[in-house]
């Protein structure tokens, strides 16, 4: 794969953190969706390190799943992405109507440091030429 289209999925991640924090600037906040881009960001920071890797991953939104082949290739991001893996059922928990309660603003902004703190671990260990 090419290092324009690794980058892309660092882009996205760079895009989602920028979204999630847009998100809490409303009136009232939109919570909800600050966390679905927070667990968005993460997820295509893993998936854009194991592309780089050239580690294959299956279509998931789990991030404990890709958590552990990252893992495989780097045990040191163990700590973030261990913490990272909460941020799982924001993929999909409040998507729809019906769903629990809004997470509240505190809850939505440690996740945007969290997904932010992963990244900028991610993109560290890999090539000035794939950062965003």
């Amino acid at each position: 794969m090419k290092p324009k289209h690794i980058r892309a999925w660092f882009e996205k991640s760079l895009r989602d953190i920028a979204i999630a924090k847009h998100n809490l600037t409303a009136d009232p906040p939109f919570t909800d969706s600050a966390v679905f881009h927070c667990q968005q960001a993460v997820e295509k920071a893993l998936k854009g390190f194991l592309a780089f890797h050239k580690t294959p991953f299956s279509k998931t939104h789990d991030i404990g799943q890709l958590s552990e082949l990252v893992k495989k290739i780097d045990p040191s991001l163990d700590s973030v992405l261990f913490q990272c893996s909460e941020l799982t059922p924001y993929a999909t928990v409040f998507r729809y109507p019906g769903e629990p309660i809004d997470p509240s603003l505190e809850e939505a902004n440690d996740s945007i440091i969290l997904a932010q703190s992963a990244l900028d671990q991610i993109v560290s260990r890999l090539p000035k030429e794939i950062s965003p």
